[in-house]
């Protein structure tokens, strides 16, 4: 027998949400210093952005490298093999007739 997907565990609740719920609106504007207790209203709050941060990508060794000015010879130099190691089976093979 499986089990309802309205009963399952809080692990669904987890992932982010855009809108967030009184108790965490007025946390995060009391942690940016925007409201007080005796000051506003729990009625009228002002909107709250809840964006996910995503990390950057990482470049490449071999961009990074490049970026660094020293050794981009080096990385011109290895890449020359390369190049060669690719086009030599194409080279070996057959001609049609």
């Amino acid at each position: 027998m499986s089990l309802d997907r309205s009963l399952k565990g809080k692990s669904g609740l987890v992932r982010h949400r855009n809108v967030l719920r009184r108790a965490e609106r007025i946390a995060r504007l009391e942690d940016n210093e925007k409201w007080a207790e005796d000051k506003n209203s729990v009625f009228s709050l002002v909107k709250v952005g809840n964006r996910k941060a995503v990390a950057a990508k990482k470049a490449p060794k071999a961009d990074a490298a490049a970026a660094d000015g020293a050794a981009a010879p080096a990385a011109g130099a290895a890449a020359a093999p390369a190049a060669k190691a690719a086009a030599a089976p194409a080279a070996k093979a057959p001609a049609k007739k």
